[in-house]
């Protein structure tokens, strides 16, 4: 009986996508503009050209490929166009709001009407030790480049499609604008009245019945490691053995001053989800 292979791919967009050299991807238009990933990640772009590669090489042995897909507007929790301090200034970008910030006015939603619902967010964030709100450049605006799958994947991935008589299975995350939704299963604080941000059911389900399930995107430190978060806490503690995650397909967010030690964070989370049972592997080794 063959083997049920799928393979995990979070958030391979053109806005995370980042040279070896630290420099975001980007591509020159016809009309002399130039379109440059937002929100880079470190080596990404050699991240999705080695997972390119083992489509090719192993798609006729793959049952399913789920691809998340980071989908925000430009009115978001964690974009500058929802902030302002007390001159009326946005902040800049990377900046961690806390609840204090808010309190204390430093910090209010230009609507004033969801100041008590930013208290309220981000006291949970606090209290639930999730990444307190920090504030990125827009990215993966939905409708835009930066939202797509980089080029070179995406021509594997339809490929893939056409030869196998099947269809990728794309699930959107993030178009609530008032919780972060870093993992693909559910938003960092779910809202009772909006089904996409609570937990896909759906996608646990598909995940449990597959034998092997290889894992890589971007990023690691964040995107990533919180969809591996939120499986291994809701799948059952059965099924996490037959979790590969291909380290050489994904990478962390470099830090910028003032923000946490993301590779560092990267690292333990890798080492955390071995310590439970998933596999550490190479996209040279899965299902060689």
């Amino acid at each position: 009986m063959a083997l049920n292979a799928h393979l995990l791919i979070i958030d391979p967009q053109n806005d995370f996508m980042g040279e070896d050299d630290g420099t975001p991807y980007s591509v020159a238009l016809a009309n002399g503009k130039t379109l440059k990933a937002s929100l880079s990640v470190k080596g990404a772009v050699s991240d999705v050209g080695r997972l390119a590669l083992l489509v090719k090489r192993v798609g006729d042995r793959l049952e399913d490929i789920h691809i998340t897909l980071d989908s925000h507007r430009v009115i978001d929790v964690a974009h500058p166009g929802m902030w302002r301090d007390q001159s009326g200034r946005p902040p800049e970008h990377f900046k961690i709001i806390r609840h204090d910030d808010i309190a204390n006015g430093i910090w209010n939603p230009r609507n004033p009407v969801f100041r008590e619902r930013m208290l309220r967010y981000t006291a949970t964030l606090e209290s639930q030790g999730k990444y307190l709100l920090i504030i990125w450049p827009e990215h993966c605006l939905i409708g835009s480049w930066g939202h797509n799958v980089h080029t070179d994947l995406m021509a594997v991935l339809m490929e893939w499609e056409r030869t196998q008589f099947a269809n990728v299975d794309y699930v959107t995350k993030g178009s609530n604008p008032f919780t972060e939704h870093y993992g693909a299963l559910m938003a960092e604080v779910p809202d009772p009245e909006d089904p996409s941000t609570q937990l896909n059911t759906g996608l646990i389900r598909i995940m449990q019945e597959a034998d092997i399930i290889g894992v890589a995107g971007e990023a690691s430190s964040h995107c990533v490691r919180e969809t591996v978060y939120q499986v291994a806490n809701n799948i059952g503690d059965e099924h996490l053995k037959k979790f590969h995650l291909l380290v050489d397909c994904m990478s962390p967010v470099q830090p910028v001053p003032g923000t946490p030690d993301f590779p560092k964070i990267a690292q333990d989370f890798l080492a955390e989800m071995k310590g439970r049972g998933m596999v550490l592997t190479t996209s040279d080794h899965f299902l060689a």
